[in-house]
């Protein structure tokens, strides 16, 4: 039996640690060839290493187009071409409100890079983009707010990218990850790899109990998520986001503990009691 994915050429961003690795892990168990775009260079050797006929690294900050378009020209070189990319680097972006916003960090934070992957995927007849957006783009107060802005940017972005580029069987979605055990969350506050590195293990530990699904998100979560995407499970899908927040959004904490407490109680002053036996009395 063959992989879901045997025979493709898939270009991971962020491809060496969190969900970037645990995609290229999957999408390698699953038969493709993968680039693995990313900055942490020795880590990138190792992954070479690892899988010595599967993977190659390329060098990528996703905040530099050039970096972007050379990773693309070496997934195209190394594996004779391109039909999937997961553009899931991201940068945590800039931090504080309105106040504190500047151009530079603004356009730091909305990089994407799709285009050259596109010239790629028409010469292969078709193609899956999965960019990774964020329940941040959903709802507010889940990050900063140029970050905010740019996941629900994304969101939008992957729909009219999908509209121009349905004609060439190129399909485009995103993932909006919800608490998801990475680096992120250390970096974002301005850590080294180490320190961030412990934040998520800290965050696999905590996340669970701010969620109704009670577990915490796995990079592997995410992983799947794509592999979904990217494989032609999902040939009618396209134009849309999947949400993977074990439950995260579905509301308040009171929405799925019962012991949170209405939210009309604590409006009007009152215990949760109190209000029923009024609303029943």
């Amino acid at each position: 039996m063959t992989g879901r994915l045997e025979g493709k050429v898939a270009l991971v961003t962020g491809g060496c640690s969190g969900i970037g690795l645990g995609t290229v892990e999957l999408f390698v168990a699953e038969g493709a060839k993968v680039l693995a775009a990313d900055v942490q260079d020795s880590k990138g050797a190792a992954l070479e290493l690892r899988f010595p006929h599967a993977v190659r690294y390329a060098h990528c900050d996703v905040t530099a187009e050039d970096d972007i378009a050379g990773a693309c020209a070496l997934a195209s070189e190394a594996f004779g071409g391109l039909d999937i990319l997961f553009n899931n680097a991201g940068h945590a972006g800039l931090s504080g409100g309105l106040e504190t916003l500047t151009v530079e960090g603004w356009d730091q934070t909305f990089a994407l890079g799709m285009k050259h992957a596109r010239p790629l995927m028409l010469a292969r007849g078709g193609g899956s983009i999965i960019n990774t957006a964020s329940v941040a783009g959903l709802q507010a107060g889940w990050g900063p707010i140029a970050y905010s802005a740019a996941k629900a940017a994304v969101i939008h972005l992957s729909r009219c990218a999908a509209a121009e580029l349905s004609p060439h069987r190129i399909r485009v979605n995103a993932i909006c990850p919800g608490l998801i055990a990475t680096s992120i969350f250390g970096t974002a506050l301005g850590m080294p790899r180490e320190g961030a590195d412990q934040m998520a293990a800290l965050v696999a530990q905590n996340a669970h109990v701010a969620q109704p699904v009670p577990k915490p998100g796995l990079p592997e979560d995410i992983a799947r998520a794509a592999l979904y995407l990217a494989s032609d499970d999902s040939l009618f899908v396209t134009g849309t986001y999947l949400l993977v927040d074990g439950g995260i959004t579905v509301g308040g904490r009171h929405a799925w503990d019962p012991t949170a407490g209405s939210p009309f109680a604590q409006i009007f002053g009152m215990t949760t009691e109190d209000l029923q036996a009024r609303t029943q009395g």
